[in-house]
């Protein structure tokens, strides 16, 4: 099964401290490459201007704790990750406990969890705690260790693309810049992977490109090396993240919800889910940000499970291993898989015949006609080729027949092999 798969790349990538820049991107990159090894692997040095935005400084960890008064070492960055304010500058020192208070981070509401904060363009430091862990402190001397390193670098992004008969493309965006969480982080990298695998296994009439880049910075980057020739071809495109748990499943649309993306999507997921929630492009909140922004107006939406802010565990420590399942994961692999064929297949039609075309003789109809005959697939023909004029791509006629576009993908063959109807 594909979700298990997916699940165990997640394993070997979850104790990774991934962030904006640094060895752990790297290391991330290198893994998936393992799976693909077409893969490019780029690079971009640190004070680079980038649009409205300046690529960071590399931010590396290699130790982080806090010593209590009696001794005993909390906060220990090599136990969890996510102890460390991602991009906390180096520190040794003593402090008392109101002096280090401000520096702590913690959730009243998920007292046992330990959030994520980060703080990429502000130098400062911190740690992330547990509510029930920070209620324990006692007033005295605190021994605060940071061993970490902000240096002129580089960030790593990468690219898989995987040329088609025509150049038109199709996009698929990820993101490696969290550290261990495994829905808001790694499901998308997994997905991602496991879609190029199966592009890869069929003659592909589009172009599809993979890109992995850190949150934000880095799909701007990738848009500053290739905004003309995406605006050329991209014909759709998808931010994949949050698709690993077995909860609800979530279409987040592009800027107007008017493009291909969206109507393949919403196809799908209402006649193949049924059970999704919609949210506005005015609930965004990862890179369609920046696909979508005025000037750039890529067609990308997203569909995921539970929404990234909208689950409990989002951000914290509690979207750990046991929030993402092999069957939550393989839910969402189908999903995009059947995206994908619908795209492949998503031309405009036109019947080659005046008149109702004759079915009997092509074997497509009932040879006889009693009360019991089902007519159910000869009419489903039928109004295939009834819209079959020119004026509507798959998608339109699945929608005007109220089914999901990929149960016509199989009819629309069919029909072009017996040449009763034509692409345009």
């Amino acid at each position: 099964m594909i979700g298990k798969k997916m699940y165990n790349l997640i394993k070997r990538l979850f104790p990774i401290n991934r962030s904006l820049t640094g060895d752990g991107v790297r290391e991330t990159l290198n893994i998936l490459k393992e799976e693909n090894p077409e893969m490019q692997i780029h690079s971009i040095k640190s004070g680079t201007k980038v649009f409205d935005w300046e690529v960071p400084k590399e931010w590396n960890c290699f130790d982080a704790y806090i010593i209590t008064p009696d001794g005993k070492k909390i906060c220990d960055y090599k136990k969890n990750n996510l102890h460390i304010v991602q991009y906390s500058i180096p520190i040794q020192k003593e402090l008392s406990l109101e002096e280090l208070e401000p520096h702590l981070y913690s959730l009243p509401h998920l007292p046992d969890a330990i959030p994520y904060v980060t703080s990429y363009y502000n130098e400062t430091w911190g740690f992330c705690i547990s509510e029930n862990e920070r209620k324990k402190l006692k007033k005295g001397k605190y021994k605060v260790v940071i061993k970490s390193e902000l240096k002129n670098g580089e960030l790593n992004y990468a690219d898989i693309v995987i040329p088609g008969k025509s150049k038109k493309e199709v996009m698929f965006s990820t993101y490696i810049c969290h550290p261990s969480m495994a829905n808001n982080e790694l499901s998308g990298p997994a997905l991602a992977t496991y879609l190029a695998k199966y592009v890869k296994s069929f003659d592909n009439y589009y172009t599809y490109r993979f890109i992995f880049a850190p949150e934000t910075i880095g799909s701007l980057v990738y848009l500053s090396k290739h905004l003309n020739h995406l605006k050329e071809n991209v014909i759709a495109g998808f931010i994949l993240t949050c698709v690993g748990d077995d909860r609800a499943y979530s279409y987040l649309s592009s800027r107007y919800g008017n493009t291909l993306a969206d109507k393949v999507a919403l196809n799908i997921l209402e006649h193949e889910i049924k059970d999704f929630k919609k949210y506005s492009y005015l609930q965004r909140g990862s890179d369609e940000r920046q696909y979508c922004a005025p000037g750039i107006d890529l067609p990308v939406c997203s569909v995921m499970r539970s929404k990234y802010a909208e689950y409990p565990e989002y951000h914290t420590s509690l979207d750990n291993l046991d929030l993402v399942s092999p069957s939550g994961l393989e839910g969402a692999y189908q999903v995009y898989k059947k995206i994908i064929d619908v795209i492949e297949n998503n031309f405009y039609y036109k019947v080659t015949v005046l008149g109702e075309p004759q079915l009997g003789k092509r074997g497509l109809y009932p040879k006889s006609c009693t009360p019991t005959t089902d007519y159910n697939l000869a009419f489903l023909y039928r109004n295939f080729l009834a819209y079959s004029d020119g004026s509507n791509d798959l998608i339109d006629i699945a929608n005007i027949l109220g089914i999901s576009a990929h149960k016509l993908i199989d009819i629309a063959k069919l029909f072009e092999k017996e040449k009763l109807i034509t692409k345009i």
